[in-house]
């Protein structure tokens, strides 16, 4: 029994109860709701203030800034509901994610700054990195689990 138990201490395997609580589908559905929640309220404030969003997106010197706006909104909301409902996850994980990246590239440009603005603005760019990683993760899983369907 002890050497059981050892064994398991050090296996990369996940203890029985995670496995439970990561293979119940309902935890995918939260999983990909969090995920998707930055998007789906930044779609939804841009569209509720849309001169806000144009200005938002002129602030980072995207020009045409009005079809820069719309775009935004339209990839934030598609590729949320898309994601959360597991539809086309690589469609909206792809398209969020070039979303993400042209954000952090105009956005949290820390390579120009120093002192706090470089901390910050370094430290954003790399969580939105982070959020390109589990949304391609998440298209990851999506593929994957509809292989072992099939």
């Amino acid at each position: 029994m002890s050497e059981y138990r050892s064994t398991r201490l050090f296996s990369p395997a996940a203890p029985r109860w995670v496995e439970t609580v990561l293979q119940w589908p309902t935890f995918g559905v939260i999983l990909r709701l969090c995920l998707a929640s930055a998007y789906l309220i930044g779609g939804i404030d841009k569209a509720m203030d849309f001169p806000g969003a144009v200005a938002e997106q002129a602030h980072f010197g995207l020009q045409p800034a009005v079809l820069w706006a719309v775009l935004a909104i339209a990839v934030e909301l598609i590729g949320a509901v898309l994601l959360i409902l597991n539809r086309w996850v690589w469609l909206a994980a792809g398209a969020l994610g070039v979303l993400t990246l042209v954000a952090m590239l105009v956005a949290n440009d820390f390579w120009h700054l120093s002192g706090q603005a470089r901390f910050m603005a370094k430290n954003a760019f790399f969580e939105h990195l982070g959020l390109i990683a589990g949304l391609a993760c998440a298209a990851r899983i999506s593929v994957l689990e509809r292989k072992v369907l099939a």
